[in-house]
């Protein structure tokens, strides 16, 4: 570790500050630009009257309501930004770590190794956050994964046309959220996908984070079914999984955004057991053995396919459809009980059924109004809507994008009562959504619609 340096870092609450300078125990939360997620742990660690230090990408320069608790970090080099942190933070008693997303994560396992905290080793998180090794380990291990191939941008797509089996579908190796994630049904729809993503992949937005490997696309053989989310919680190498849920709307292409997740899933006992069966052999052959675990899968007549396996919370505002225990905390709260290695932290899940829906984007533009919803929070079984995205900004709708519209939740007696209330819901709502005229870059001179 490096010498230490003195480094205030200030806190956003004054039960962080407290709980700083009385060395109790600290949590560090890695986040990217300091969002709305990051906020419901932050608040959650409050509850508990735990310190909190957050390590963003967030430019320490910029105005942000959240910016004087941050300690400013370059995820993309992760040992250099473990170095970085752990030298700010020399002197607090830090118990735990926990990452919000996939780019931090690989900073967090290095991080931990040098202040000697339980998480994931850096290995075994480098194994998740390339799709393409992910696969690789994946596939050594006997595990069901589609038959797959990656190739440079730079390459004639002649030879790599050759090997590619239709349908197909064709997605970066690094970034989140389906986005950039295309099925090609044929050589034209194939070559059309490819330019598409090369060019989301070369915009300045995702140039300027200098994310590795984005000059590669992995080609995957489509695997028809249903999907599911698993969202489970590692301690020392064995998985309990947390919930099962179903995504009820099918994502079968050409894009693939997710809309509804509602849990308990409907599948019958034995199916549920054999996807949870093949996520903890995939999390023991990626060599993952500590915190939360968000894993994807496709169900068809041969069993469940592995899609991905993230050592990450679900994203999002997703989490708050999850409570559990008398008191329903949230699980936001069961994850920092059980990285602090405080009491309840083996709380089950209530009994009610609960869904979240993440609001489509119909169409790329900017969000001028949102109408209905009065309308769409009186629906029976709606606890809350929050819309995400800012009035004026321009959000991209899929493939290019990977924000949604915000999150409409509801519980029930039922997973259909659940899932029937948030298509209602979102049926009420009305976005005003218009073209934007097309900009130049002022570096690239490359016009962005």
């Amino acid at each position: 570790m490096h010498g230490c340096r003195r480094t205030r870092i200030p806190s956003f609450n004054t039960v962080t500050e407290s709980a700083i300078s009385e060395k109790r125990p600290v949590l560090l939360l890695l986040a990217s630009k300091l969002g709305y997620q990051t906020r419901s742990f932050a608040e959650a660690a409050q509850r508990l009257g735990i310190g909190v230090i957050i390590g963003s990408d967030r430019c320490h320069q910029l105005g942000d309501p959240w910016a004087d608790g941050a300690v400013p970090l370059h995820f993309e080099e992760p040992e250099i930004a473990a170095a970085a942190l752990a030298e700010a933070i020399c002197g607090k008693s830090v118990g735990a770590i926990l990452a919000l997303g996939d780019r931090q994560t690989a900073t967090a396992a290095y991080a931990a190794r040098l202040l000697n905290l339980t998480y994931n080793s850096p290995v075994s998180v480098e194994n998740c956050r390339s799709k393409l090794r992910q696969r690789g380990i994946l596939q050594k291990a006997g595990l069901p994964v589609p038959e797959f191939f990656s190739f440079g941008l730079m390459e004639s797509l002649d030879p790599v046309l050759h090997r590619v089996v239709f349908p197909c579908v064709i997605k970066p190796l690094r970034l989140a959220a389906s986005q950039g994630v295309i099925r090609a049904n044929n050589s034209a729809e194939f070559l059309a996908a490819v330019e598409r993503i090369a060019r989301l992949l070369s915009s300045p937005e995702l140039q300027v984070t200098r994310e590795a490997d984005l000059d590669h696309l992995l080609v995957e053989r489509y695997i028809p079914g249903r999907e599911f989310a698993l969202e489970g919680l590692l301690d020392a190498g064995y998985l309990r999984v947390l919930a099962l849920f179903d995504k009820p709307d099918p994502l079968e292409g050409p894009y693939f955004e997710e809309s509804i997740y509602v849990t308990p899933s409907r599948l019958p006992s034995d199916l549920q057991e054999q996807i949870a069966r093949c996520a903890a052999e995939s999390v023991r052959a990626l060599g993952l053995s500590e915190g939360p675990v968000h894993a994807e899968f496709r169900l068809n007549d041969r069993g469940p396919w592995v899609l991905e396996v993230a050592p990450r919370p679900i994203g999002g505002l997703c989490s708050r459809v999850l409570r559990f225990g008398p008191q329903r905390i949230l699980l936001e709260e069961l994850l920092i009980r059980k990285a602090l290695k405080m009491s309840d932290a083996d709380l089950q899940r209530e009994s009610d059924a609960a869904g979240v829906m993440m609001i489509p984007v119909p169409r790329s533009g900017v969000l001028e109004r949102v109408e209905g919803l009065q309308e769409a929070r009186a629906v029976a079984g709606i606890g809350e809507i929050q819309i995400t995205a800012r009035l004026h900004d321009f959000i991209a709708a899929w493939p290019e994008g990977s924000s949604y519209l915000g999150f409409i939740f509801a519980r029930g007696e039922t997973p259909d009562i659940v899932e029937a209330a948030l298509r209602e819901s979102h049926r009420a709502l009305r976005f005003t959504i218009v073209a934007r005229l097309p900009v130049a870059h002022p570096v690239s001179a490359q016009s962005f619609d």
